[in-house]
């Protein structure tokens, strides 16, 4: 930091009393970051951006407890069933468009049950409902109706918040949210599918080592170790914390009987959607099935025109604003091209130019409900799903 800068900095904290600076616990060293497991758990979770070994044997062992299954059941395993993968975007209060889908699709009675779901920030909130299947339809519908921005965070004071905390607002009350629906008996009924080899990934950004990681929910839950519950809960909390907006999550870990702290914020700040990673070539696993992919990007894919004023905040928004737009794009074809290797059957829904409802900030009520009818409009009219991202599904 510049001197001049360090100067000011230190005028404005001396006229503030108690002015500091959060504390946080020992971050883990650079060289020891695949080497801090979170309740001990070897497969908690995976970097995305490491050898992909580790998420190709969790993914054999899943299958593998698909067969006992069949087995049990009497069916053939020589042949396996068709799955179906669902991939859950990011995208904060437009997360009601998801909800209204996949409600829709229940209504349609085509809706499957998903071998595996990912999802990231609103998304990663969104996938457990998804996961457990049409029972939570009601819920889903009702967190995404009924949102305010008084249920997710409390605004801090501008200078204070940027200069000497960790996020412009305090997301307390999500945290509530989240404890009340991601219950133990939620946690149990993740496990149990788990067991049957169904997985529920969530994804994160670990800020301190700027790698992308995919938490492997279902082993947490079957694992049956104290904390489960609470770590569940703070990696839902991590995948929707918006860096500088919402705080950052801290998961605890432990290396060599030492103590460190992880800081982990928004999937999205990497990634915002993911189906695995394109380091994983499922077409050369050997297993032979059916699969298809359903990504519901809770965004619109058009750019989204806005005249821009001549300040310096209003430009830098609309930078930050149109990369993060770009970024979710190119997640989408991401995905695609990943299906098209793995020949995987690709099926896209998002937010089309169709819907104009106006919006007159963060989780306003009326813009999350109307947002909620148009995907439940889409599944049930048989609307939703596009074959290719836009732009590569022309004849």
């Amino acid at each position: 930091m510049k001197l001049h800068q360090a100067a000011v900095l230190a005028t404005l904290c001396l006229g503030v009393a108690g002015c500091s600076i959060p504390e946080r616990g020992n971050a883990v060293p650079q060289a020891s970051t695949e080497r801090a497991l979170p309740l001990g758990l070897a497969n908690a979770r995976f970097y995305a951006d490491t050898d992909p070994r580790a998420m190709v044997d969790e993914g054999m062992q899943a299958i593998e407890r698909e067969k006992a299954i069949l087995r049990a059941a009497g069916m053939p395993v020589n042949r396996l069933p068709p799955v179906t993968y669902l991939a859950v975007s990011g995208g904060g209060d437009n997360g009601a468009f998801g909800a209204g889908l996949l409600n829709g699709w229940t209504q349609t009675g085509t809706r499957p049950e998903f071998k595996m779901v990912t999802g990231v920030s609103t998304g990663a909130l969104i996938a457990p409902f998804a996961f457990l299947g049409p029972e939570y339809d009601p819920v889903l519908r009702e967190l995404y109706t009924s949102m305010t921005p008084e249920k997710v965070y409390r605004a801090r004071r501008l200078v204070m918040a940027a200069l000497f905390d960790d996020a412009m607002a305090d997301t307390s009350p999500l945290a509530e949210i989240i404890s009340r629906y991601a219950d133990q008996k939620m946690l149990d009924a993740i496990a149990r599918e788990y067991q049957k080899g169904r997985l529920l990934m969530i994804g994160t950004t670990d800020l301190d080592a700027q790698r992308p990681v995919i938490w492997n929910i279902g082993a947490i839950a079957a694992s049956g170790r104290p904390g489960a519950l609470e770590l569940f809960r703070k990696i839902l909390r991590a995948s929707a914390a918006i860096p500088g907006a919402f705080q950052p999550v801290f998961i605890d870990v432990e290396i060599d009987g030492k103590k460190y702290q992880e800081m982990h914020v928004d999937g999205g700040a990497i990634a915002q959607l993911f189906l695995y990673p394109p380091s994983i070539d499922i077409s050369t696993s050997g297993i032979r099935r059916q699969r298809t992919a359903y990504i519901i990007r809770n965004a619109k894919l058009a750019p989204d025109y806005a005249a821009s004023e001549r300040r310096t905040l209003s430009i830098a928004g609309r930078a930050i604003s149109t990369m993060l737009a770009t970024s979710g794009r190119n997640d989408v074809l991401r995905t695609y091209f990943v299906s098209q290797r793995d020949k995987v059957d690709y099926n896209l829904a998002y937010i089309g130019s169709d819907f104009t409802a106006p919006k007159s900030g963060e989780f306003d009520q009326s813009y999350m409900r109307a947002l909620y009818e148009y995907g439940d409009r889409q599944a049930t009219s048989g609307q939703a799903w596009h074959k290719a991202p836009p732009g590569l599904d022309l004849p």
